[in-house]
């Protein structure tokens, strides 16, 4: 079943029924049951080393996210998939998981990522917060070009780069905590060099993932529920979408950063 076709099926349900049919509510969330498997099947399908969570992980991660969207004051007014990005050094992965105003949170899934490298000079420790993937930053792809070092920083010609503006983020290489603005994007990374590094901090700031994590949620449009609209309007953004893309109904635009470690710290603070 095409995400196209869900789209068109899910949308009249969340707004009328009929008499003799099953109540709306519980068509709207077979609907979204059957979009999330096929997500997670392809992510299974299409993500080599994709992570796949036991139940207790999956409360974990849906908990973590919960607790940060709650604390920075978002809501979720319907069912949308959310990018979420543990920077804890120990443990350097994301998923993606399924927010809902009703009903349980699901992880569909993940891997390992690289955040923002302590101790070296330039670079600087990934912020927490929950951060939106909106139509007032143009994204752009990598070109695949080598630096002076012989590293393709964003990864392969045509990666997607998701930028989330100028952020705060504490200076890596010293210990006064201060900070300074940085450009906090989510992209890919040098296959052949850096790729390796994943699961372990190694980035300047932004969250790199593997690539075909990034072909993901680029191809089914995870992030990209504002782009899709601003895209039947204005062709800049259609550009930047992928032209074999196939956009999942679920798509939001919220990447959620979290550190588990603080959590860890505070309960081990002294009552």
């Amino acid at each position: 079943m095409s995400a196209r076709f869900l789209l068109a099926a899910l949308l009249p349900l969340l707004v009328a029924g009929c008499g003799g049919s099953p109540p709306v509510a519980d068509r709207a969330s077979a609907g979204i049951d059957a979009e999330f498997a096929r997500l997670q099947a392809a992510l299974a399908r299409d993500v080599p080393g994709r992570i796949a969570d036991t139940p207790e992980d999956e409360r974990r991660w849906t908990a973590l996210a919960q607790a940060k969207i709650t604390a920075r004051g978002r809501a979720i007014r319907r069912p949308q998939l959310v990018v979420v990005v543990d920077r804890n050094p120990a443990i350097q992965q994301m998923r993606i998981v399924l927010a809902q105003p009703s009903g349980p949170w699901r992880s569909l899934g993940g891997t390992t990522v690289s955040t923002g490298q302590e101790g070296r000079h330039g670079y600087f420790i990934t912020p927490t917060g929950v951060f939106l993937h909106t139509d007032a930053i143009l994204d752009w792809r990598a070109e695949g070009s080598f630096n002076a070092n012989g590293i393709r920083g964003l990864g392969l010609r045509g990666m997607r780069v998701w930028d989330f503006g100028w952020q705060s983020a504490e200076r890596g290489w010293e210990d006064e905590g201060r900070e300074s603005t940085i450009r906090l994007l989510v992209h890919a990374t040098d296959p052949d060099t850096l790729e390796q590094r994943l699961g372990r901090p190694a980035s300047k700031g932004c969250v790199r993932v593997p690539g075909p994590m990034n072909v993901f949620l680029d191809r089914h449009g995870i992030l990209d529920a504002d782009y899709e609209a601003a895209a039947k309007a204005d062709p800049r953004y259609d550009a930047v979408l992928r032209p074999d893309r196939t956009p999942t109904p679920l798509a939001g635009n919220m990447l959620v950063i979290v550190d588990s470690a603080a959590g860890l710290v505070a309960a081990a603070q002294p009552r």
